[in-house]
């Protein structure tokens, strides 16, 4: 081709289209294993909390008097040995003694004997029961002194067990996921946008503005935070909502001097230089360039943040302060599961597993994000 020749425009090699950083971010995060099985995880955890006590059969505040603190079992309840007790308990307040008790399939047949007539009205024993339904008399004899009845045998599955007010814990514990999950949520998510922008700001400004603005963080950190929290219940009563926002606006403190410490560092690189340099504006270099670099070491301390609100609200729910009954969190049933460790430790067993699980998932998913986060590796 001669010298100076102009090269047709569809003949050019097309441009290639650049990844923004976030792009890459996403990328590695993707990479790594432990993160994505964490996410997928916390994901189905979510689900099930939210979902599950919809379709468990069983409210979260309903009570079985008759199954107080049984074990977790596949197979349904009432077990063989428990039909005969109870059947003798009615049977004492009819007044009767129960004779021929059979069971076939989900019926219960028996026969009642007692010194004087039974009165009929009685056989509403067995529709109070959590373990029957309504009785149907079949026979009669002796003047009324001998009742043969029919009951359907009520079939319920705990597959957690109950706990000592015969609630079902597999319900419980997925209601109280919710209750966990979001306070944990909320309260990391009202201390991440106070505390990063108060650090970015303070530590970016510097001077006098910085001392000023970190003083007062310190003046914070003196008040008795269980003082703070109990004067929020009396002037706004037991909203745990409020009570947890709250509780984020308080530790964010920690977030903004981890955020401080960071911007101290980046706001002497050459990038934030070039910025300032180009004139771009004080709030246009923390937003675009300052708190987007802070995100390694925030994503990983938001991942300490949330497990430190859910032990934080076990401790105020034992103090009378936080979720009330009927409402229920894991901290909650941990805490009773451990007063009952000795008779019923199922009661503290699957609470613990779904709490430690979703730890281990959030530690995972920040180390997964501070690697993919990390400047020097982009």
């Amino acid at each position: 081709m001669a010298q100076g020749a102009v090269i047709p425009t569809d003949t050019m090699v097309g441009s290639v289209k650049g990844r923004s950083l976030w792009a890459d971010a996403r990328a590695r995060l993707f990479r790594n294993k432990a993160a994505v099985v964490s996410i997928g995880w916390l994901i189905l955890m979510a689900l099930a909390c939210i979902i599950g006590p919809e379709i468990t059969g069983h409210r979260y505040d309903q009570i079985y008097t008759e199954y107080s603190r049984i074990p977790a079992s596949l197979t349904a309840y009432p077990k063989p040995e428990q039909i005969t007790p109870a059947v003798e308990r009615i049977g004492s307040r009819l007044r009767a003694k129960p004779e021929g008790i059979a069971v076939e399939g989900d019926t219960l047949r028996a026969t009642f004997v007692g010194q004087r007539p039974i009165d009929e009205r009685s056989l509403a024993f067995f529709s109070r029961s959590d373990m029957f339904g309504e009785a149907q008399v079949t026979e009669r004899g002796e003047e009324g002194r001998r009742l043969t009845v029919e009951v359907p045998i009520e079939r319920r599955h705990f597959y957690f067990g109950t706990d000592t007010n015969g609630r079902d814990l597999l319900t419980r514990t997925l209601f109280a996921g919710r209750i966990s999950l979001s306070i944990g949520l909320l309260a990391t998510f009202v201390a991440l946008v106070i505390g990063v922008l108060y650090g970015a700001t303070s530590g970016y400004l510097g001077g006098r503005i910085d001392v000023a603005m970190m003083r007062f963080v310190d003046i914070l950190y003196s008040l008795p935070f269980i003082f703070f929290v109990i004067m929020l219940v009396v002037f706004f009563g037991r909203n745990f909502i409020l009570m947890f926002i709250a509780v984020g606006a308080v530790t964010w403190l920690d977030m903004a001097r981890i955020v401080r410490g960071q911007t101290l560092s980046i706001k002497r690189q050459e990038f934030v230089q070039a910025a300032e340099a180009l004139g771009v504006g004080t709030k246009g270099i923390i937003r675009r360039h300052v708190i987007p670099n802070t995100l390694g070491p925030v994503v990983v301390y938001m991942t300490l943040l949330v497990p430190k609100v859910i032990l934080l609200e076990s401790f105020l729910s034992f103090l009378g302060l936080g979720v009330q009954e009927p409402m229920t969190s894991w901290g909650v049933l941990i805490a009773d599961g451990a007063r009952n460790i000795q008779g019923a430790a199922f009661m503290l067993i699957f609470p613990s597993i779904f709490l430690v699980s979703t730890l281990f998932a959030l530690n995972f998913i920040g180390d997964g994000l501070r690697d993919a986060l990390d400047p020097k590796d982009r």
